[in-house]
């Protein structure tokens, strides 16, 4: 940190964005929601300036400061989590499982479906977030989905070309049938839904309608609302579990569902590079 940075004022706003607090936007709505202390009194104004050197900020009673710097994290999300750090309704949300006590401002790059699983990266680095999801970066997110009967050839080869939707036309995917030993490594991290409940004979006939599922994996560098379902389902094989494994050059590994790691610094530098930040 430059030692101009430390002797100036600064905007609490943009105070609390290069500690990683939040992103700018971010940290004004902390600061809205009185949130956000200086030297013990909640300060809400915009246009407040603390001097980093003197004024001790906190964010729901946790200090920050400019050293703590941008944090960003993966966390392997279970089925049955909204994307979202709050909810009005009072739905089980991802922020459950995420520090966000310790780091207050994280927020998470992207969504992944209630039902959906997988690799969610999370991040109090809005301008790293922003530039990750924006379509002209082309980051690849790569899927295994569970899939009813097994695709043709010809129907991978219409993901891979682009296929129409009802929102226009996607672009190539990358897509394969998997099998042997990497459709079962898939079907081991695929949170497949419950039997449901019902007669013997139907519970049966779930059951062989189950055994004739088969694993693809799906690579996309757009992000588009339910899009790995909506591709499967055009090419007529709906999705009955979607797990993300990776996200840029990021995989998630062997991290155990529902835990979270915080990325090192050579991961997060690799992310700036696909967004094209470095």
């Amino acid at each position: 940190m430059a030692d101009e940075e430390r002797i100036v004022p600064m905007r609490l706003q943009k105070f609390l964005a290069r500690a990683g607090a939040a992103s700018r936007r971010g940290s004004e709505n902390l600061m809205t929601a009185g949130r956000v202390t200086v030297n013990g009194k909640v300060v809400t104004e915009l246009g407040s300036k603390v001097d980093p050197l003197v004024d001790e900020v906190a964010v729901d009673g946790v200090v920050v400061s400019l050293a703590d710097g941008a944090v960003t994290l993966m966390l392997h999300k279970p089925a049955g989590l909204l994307t979202t750090m709050s909810d009005p309704f009072g739905r089980s949300t991802v922020a459950e499982l995420v520090p966000t006590d310790r780091y207050p401002g994280l927020f998470p790059i992207g969504r992944l479906d209630q039902d959906t699983t997988g690799l969610l990266l999370f991040s109090t680095d809005g301008n790293l977030g922003n530039r990750l999801l924006h379509p002209r970066h082309h980051v690849l997110k790569r899927y295994v989905a569970l899939v009813e009967s097994m695709p043709t050839g010809e129907q991978l080869e219409r993901l891979r070309a682009g296929i129409e939707l009802d929102d226009g036309p996607t672009q190539p995917a990358e897509a394969r049938l998997l099998s042997g030993e990497e459709a079962r490594a898939a079907r081991a991290v695929l949170q497949e839904p419950d039997p449901p409940e019902g007669s013997r004979q139907y519970r049966a006939a779930y059951q062989r309608k189950a055994a004739r599922r088969h694993v693809v994996e799906i690579g996309l560098r757009e992000g588009r609302k339910h899009q790995v379902k909506r591709m499967l389902e055009a090419i007529g094989h709906p999705v009955a579990a979607l797990h993300r494994t990776a996200f840029g050059p990021l995989e998630l590994g062997c991290l155990p569902r529902g835990a979270w790691r915080l990325l090192s610094a050579e991961e997060v530098a690799t992310l700036h590079r696909v967004a094209g930040s470095e």
